[in-house]
């Protein structure tokens, strides 16, 4: 089964726990803090498999969840980090953050890697909080919590030229004739239900990957039909080759079947409608081809146009010559710009507070992601690390954000699920 889109929830490891420990040997006084720090939590890595051609693997791994990193221990003893986690992908995928859509990666070369979600850190132990000031913490670190992401896996396969046109028009036979792909082949609309690649080789021993696409018909760019199929997995490709009914076998006309794909592809993207194009007309032993014919290079003299047989094998050899040729001065281009990508968004420096205070239902409401984060990794069952926590957020400047505010003492201030009352 052929699957080229997969939704997916990925969590990636917490971290695990710091140790609050003190070293007590028999002839050893105050022996000083010794608890280790937790390990890392595991990634979440996506890696290309070349031997893949299909997401089917991940159909039924809707939520993958990395493991906790071990918790530290007593005598400065490190958690041990946890496992990552590798799911394997077919090249030419594209993963997707659902909330931002944005590109977190493109996967196009064998082995190639990406850790999609990160595992948190271990906490600290309270060795690590050991200063000249105060030489026997009596606090440590919870581990940070993992990434959680909600993705879109996509693929979209590599070929070198895609075959598109209208559903019926030979392109399957094209495939087959010139390929050992054996698409199924039928005299019926929407044979081809998905992509089939194969691998053409010429007589001089070069070759080029071929791909036959799903029919297209109108309003496939708003998912008419199986157009969106067709123009994703169409993306890849260095050039397009435009197979046309030129006999019009079927009562329809040639040029309104090339205008429609054509508005079709200019409304999916712009960088598609500027691939290399080569126009095949299709079943040149059928009566009404050189009529058809003669009308589309008057309308279109422009046009680079193979006449074909493609069910008599007839000018395919020339046909694949040329565009072998045609592909040697092209070069590879991205599917993707700068902008599509979630690593080169740049967050410029701004006057702004790295957390928001609401007032909601009389209850003060404290949000951020560093704020989260330390409370996340916070130990409120041990003094010290309650009173490391205040200082941090009266460092933040939140105590004199909330008194700006109008908030007095002993408000209920809340973080994430957790209501305290705001003391000194």
């Amino acid at each position: 089964m052929f699957l080229d889109e997969v939704k997916m929830k990925l969590v990636a490891g917490k971290g695990g726990d710091g140790c609050t420990s003190f070293r007590r040997e028999k002839y050893v006084a105050m022996g000083g803090p010794d608890g280790g720090s937790g390990g890392k939590g595991g990634d979440i890595i996506f890696e290309v498999d070349k031997g893949l051609g299909t997401l089917i693997d991940l159909k039924f791994h809707k939520i993958m969840k990395a493991d906790k990193g071990e918790n530290g221990s007593g005598k400065n003893c490190r958690g041990k980090n946890a496992e990552d986690i590798v799911i394997h992908v077919p090249a030419g995928t594209t993963i997707y953050d659902e909330d931002t859509g944005l590109v977190i990666a493109d996967l196009t070369e064998d082995q190639e890697q990406v850790v999609v979600a990160h595992g948190g850190r271990g906490g600290r132990g309270n060795v690590a909080f050991a200063t000249h000031e105060k030489p026997a913490p009596n606090f440590s670190e919870l581990g940070e919590p993992g990434e959680i992401r909600y993705i879109r896996c996509e693929l979209k396969l590599i070929a070198d030229v895609g075959i598109i046109g209208m559903p019926s028009v030979g392109k399957s036979t094209i495939l087959d004739a010139v390929t050992k792909a054996n698409p199924k082949i039928a005299s019926y609309h929407f044979t081809t239900i998905s992509p089939n690649l194969g691998v053409v080789e010429l007589k001089d021993k070069r070759s080029f990957i071929l791909a036959d696409l799903p029919g297209l018909i109108e309003g496939a760019h708003e998912g008419v039909g199986l157009g969106i199929q067709f123009l994703k997995h169409a993306m890849r490709t260095r050039m397009l080759l435009h197979v046309l009914d030129m006999a019009g076998s079927e009562g329809r006309d040639p040029i309104e079947d090339y205008e429609v794909i054509r508005r079709e592809i200019v409304s999916y993207n712009d960088s598609l409608a500027h691939k290399k194009e080569v126009i095949v007309a299709n079943k040149k032993d059928m009566d009404g081809f050189d009529e058809n014919l003669k009308r589309f290079k008057e309308k279109y003299p422009d046009a680079i146009i193979f006449p074909i047989s493609a069910i008599l094998h007839e000018g395919l050899d020339e046909l694949m010559i040329y565009l072998k040729d045609t592909l040697e001065t092209i070069d590879e281009s991205p599917i993707y710009q700068d902008d599509d990508y979630e690593s080169t968004i740049v967050y410029r420096f701004q006057n702004e507070k790295p957390y928001t205070i609401t007032k909601e239902d009389g209850i003060w409401v404290l949000r951020g992601a560093e704020i989260e984060k330390l409370f996340a990794m916070t130990r409120f069952n041990e003094d010290e690390a309650v009173l490391r926590f205040a200082r941090k957020l009266k460092g933040m400047g939140i105590d004199d954000e909330l008194e700006r505010l109008g908030a007095k003492r002993g408000d209920e201030v809340q973080i994430l699920d957790y209501i305290f009352e705001w003391r000194e």
